[in-house]
């Protein structure tokens, strides 16, 4: 679990660290903020894929048993955000596209908004987002045939270092049919 006791003491020693007083009127309950705001954001931190996974196990098998294996779902424009690793920085204006063909069952469609948002919150690399998300939805559905796009800024790109507003990185993670064939892919544009 997140220590926010721990994080408390630690944003008090960078206020002073700045050269800022902790105990000022705007900055004396920062600390606090902080910490209960770093338990929202770093949520999923607490859980492994495989815990989020059994969270939002909610799928539906009735008429799905003999899936035509041309049907496919897909859910574009998911929003979320995440931090980078790196420089703890905001990776903001993030949109998931997530696809799968089902294997005998689906998923309840909010459970893989749910998914992308539990595993944003952690401190992460955009590239493994998608990864985790898909081994995740791979998981539950039973299907290996899963799509996932990122789209999104990180402010390490664009508040600081290089200072590139408007920059935008892309990853892809495909799996299964859709990391063969082309005619797929078509559909995650």
């Amino acid at each position: 679990m997140i220590d926010t006791k721990a994080i408390e003491e630690h944003i008090r020693g960078i206020l002073v660290a700045l050269g800022d007083d902790p105990e000022r009127e705007g900055l004396r309950e920062t600390p606090q903020r902080v910490a209960k705001m770093y338990e929202e954001v770093f949520a999923g931190m607490n859980y492994t894929n495989e815990e989020i996974a059994r969270m939002f196990d909610k799928t539906f098998e009735e008429g799905f048993e003999k899936t035509d294996s041309k049907e496919m779902v897909i859910l574009r424009d998911i929003d979320l955000f995440s931090y980078c690793e790196h420089h703890m920085a905001l990776m903001y204006d993030m949109k998931a596209t997530v696809a799968y063909i089902p294997s005998g069952k689906v998923i309840g469609l909010s459970k893989i908004a749910r998914i992308c948002d539990m595993v944003g919150r952690r401190l992460q690399l955009q590239e493994r987002i998608g990864r985790d998300i898909a081994d995740i939805l791979a998981e539950i559905t039973g299907s290996q045939d899963v799509a996932v796009i990122l789209e999104g800024c990180h402010s390490c790109m664009t508040a600081r270092g290089i200072k590139k507003p408007g920059s935008k990185t892309l990853t892809v993670e495909l799996r299964g049919r859709f990391k063969e064939d082309p005619a797929l892919q078509m559909f995650l544009r």
